[in-house]
């Protein structure tokens, strides 16, 4: 929960309202797809083709952008087996971070997971990973991830494994 003396990047001042969390609808595929090119050329995300996105659209959950048909920030949830779920393909845009939409998401993303019945949550980052652990994750080695998901982990990435008990 913010606090009415922090805003959501932790800093004293003024908060802001919350980024609004929507499901993508088969119409946001190519902004997902565009959203998430900058961070496959950075390597911090796997590069995935726009089919991907159009044929697994229900998976994704967005903050849209200013512009039309843009989008500030996403983040896909898949079943890897029973009672467990993966996050994957999470990036905010540059003009969206620190302004609460990776907070947001990952909030959206845990309460979607509980809804289904999910017990754990996992991850796997290139980055920090400040955010997730700020809220519960913590790192685990990629042999307690669910194995059909664990086994397509590059490891020339360098990806560190979260898991967060919902």
């Amino acid at each position: 929960m913010i606090s009415p003396t922090v805003n959501q990047s932790g800093v004293p001042g003024p908060v802001t309202a919350s980024p609004q969390v929507r499901a993508a609808r088969a119409a946001d595929a190519p902004a997902l797809h565009a959203l998430s090119a900058p961070f496959v050329r950075s390597g911090a995300l796997r590069a995935r083709p726009p089919e991907h996105y159009r044929a697994h659209v229900n998976r994704f959950l967005l903050v849209e952008g200013e512009a039309e048909g843009s989008v500030r920030g996403c983040v896909a949830l898949w079943g890897a087996e029973p009672g467990t779920a993966v996050l994957y393909n999470f990036c905010v845009a540059v003009a969206g971070q620190g302004r609460g939409v990776g907070a947001a998401l990952l909030l959206a993303a845990c309460a979607r997971a509980r809804a289904e019945g999910r017990r754990a949550l996992f991850t796997a980052t290139t980055g920090s990973a400040r955010l997730f652990v700020r809220y519960g994750f913590r790192p685990v080695a990629a042999a307690g991830a669910p194995p059909g998901w664990a086994a397509r982990l590059d490891p020339a990435r360098g990806s560190r494994v979260l898991r967060l008990s919902l």
